[in-house]
């Protein structure tokens, strides 16, 4: 708990202090004079300001948020002799630039976070896939389980080398949202030659980006052995008297090929609404054994689902992910373009309904996924920064009034017609704009509420 706190914090000031630095830094650059920079909202925890400095520098006690007040005559009287120095005397092209410097300064921190990722390097699990969920799309493609992927191609695009398996979880994804088909060229086998597969994705129906749309693809996560690990207490496979390690060969008259199929027999060993028994032939220790395994029953969207109470699966064959200076700079533009891209497009699909609002998330989420990266080392902290500063940076380039996209809006409007908006329409934007942003809030926030709920009673 104490580490999610601390990751989350973090997180929001680095981010924050980011965003508000590229608005002061074009700001000073353009000659306007910056009275205050505040990382945070609310009364001031700490204050200073460096001699011979017009600003003052402000932590705040309440940390979802930060503002750079400038000299501006809209908001306060300036002095004749300082009117040079006010944002509002600024031409069009200062006060824009001033305005797009902090999403863009996200934007720039996204790219330099994930180039220090691939620099550092990753574990990542090898890009070997599960058994096929039964009657999916990469079932009807031919996948069988185990093989490798080597490249993939979304759409018409060239192929790209599959260095791990999150690199496969992210052409997916693409070609998922994009409703692009997706070819693969695999190997069943080391030295085997190599064969294309196409997984026809232009038909799903895609609404939410979460783990049903990979058991839809039917490529949920990477080949292991279908071995258990950690028995939860008072579960049904310790009243089996199953142990951790113990290695699965078979379900009933089923053959456990990996530990993805082993989840899916034990998801599926339900019938009519009630656990179904089965029989387990298990190695342990050099001997094989016969244990009779009742799974208890869970509730999901699509009805009841056996559970045991187990890890199912063995680790997965690890590879290190790692890119030289140049290209690591290189790929981690084209994640921070690719990842803006899908964030518009994703936010596009939820305005006409063709994509779920639950995708939306607040902040109990971004804490929860803030202790969760820093508990499993830096890079993966580091990455979700990257996630985290492409979102917010996106997220303040909309059109929206009192967002910085907003304003930008404004400048727009100024550019085009050579007059800026009205102050009676600017007060109307102003209050729609909060209202949009009071009901996105909302809703993320009752998804993080949902999604704890769930979690704990689901």
């Amino acid at each position: 708990m104490l580490l999610t706190i601390v990751a989350f914090i973090v997180a929001l000031g680095v981010l924050i202090a980011v965003h508000e630095y590229g608005h002061y830094r074009v700001a000073v650059a353009c000659g306007v004079k910056v009275l205050r920079f505040s990382v945070g909202f609310g009364k001031p925890l700490l204050r200073w300001q460096p001699q011979g400095s017009p600003t003052e520098f402000v932590v705040g006690a309440f940390p979802l948020g930060g503002y750079v007040k400038m000299l501006d005559e809209r908001e306060a009287p300036v002095a004749p002799h300082e009117r040079h120095l006010a944002f509002n005397t600024q031409p069009l092209r200062a006060r824009a630039a001033i305005v797009a410097a902090g999403p863009l300064a996200n934007l720039l921190l996204a790219v330099l976070l994930y180039a220090a990722v691939n620099w550092i390097g990753v574990e990542e699990p090898k890009a070997y896939v599960a058994s096929p969920v039964a009657g999916s799309i990469a079932e009807r493609a031919g996948l069988r389980g185990g093989e490798l992927v080597l490249s993939a191609a979304v759409g018409e695009s060239e192929p790209e080398d599959v260095r791990s398996f999150e690199d496969l979880r992210w052409a997916l994804t693409r070609g998922a949202l994009d409703g692009e088909n997706v070819r693969l060229a695999v190997q069943a086998a080391p030295g085997a030659p190599a064969r294309d597969v196409l997984l026809r994705l232009e038909g799903m129906d895609v609404r939410e980006a979460d783990a049903q749309l990979f058991r839809q693809i039917g490529i949920a996560g990477p080949w292991t052995r279908p071995l258990l690990g950690e028995v939860m207490p008072g579960g049904a496979a310790e009243r089996a008297g199953l142990r951790a390690g113990d290695l699965v060969q078979r379900v009933g008259a089923v053959d456990a090929v990996d530990g993805a199929q082993l989840r899916e027999l034990i998801r599926a060993s339900v019938r009519d609404g009630q656990p179904l028994a089965q029989r387990w032939s298990i190695e342990r220790g050099g001997r094989m054994l016969d244990i009779e395994v009742t799974p208890d029953l869970a509730q999901e969207s699509g009805g009841a689902v056996g559970r045991i109470g187990a890890y199912v699966g063995a680790a997965p064959e690890m590879v290190t992910v790692r890119h030289g200076p140049l290209e690591g700079v290189w790929k981690g533009m084209a994640r921070t373009w690719e990842m803006s891209s899908l964030t518009l497009r994703m936010m596009g699909r939820m305005v006409i309904g063709e994509a779920s609002i639950k995708n939306l998330s607040g902040p109990l989420t971004i804490a929860d996924y803030a202790g969760r990266s820093a508990s499993m080392g830096l890079t993966q902290y580091l990455a979700f920064l990257a996630l985290i500063s492409v979102s917010l940076g996106v997220l303040n380039l909309l059109p929206v009034p009192v967002l910085d996209g907003g304003h930008l809006m404004y400048y727009l409007w100024e550019g085009v017609t050579g007059r800026g908006v009205s102050e009676a329409w600017m007060e109307r934007l102003q209050r729609g704009g909060v209202a949009v942003l009071l009901l996105m809030m909302s809703i993320a926030l009752f998804n993080d509420v949902t999604r704890y709920v769930t979690r704990l009673f689901g």
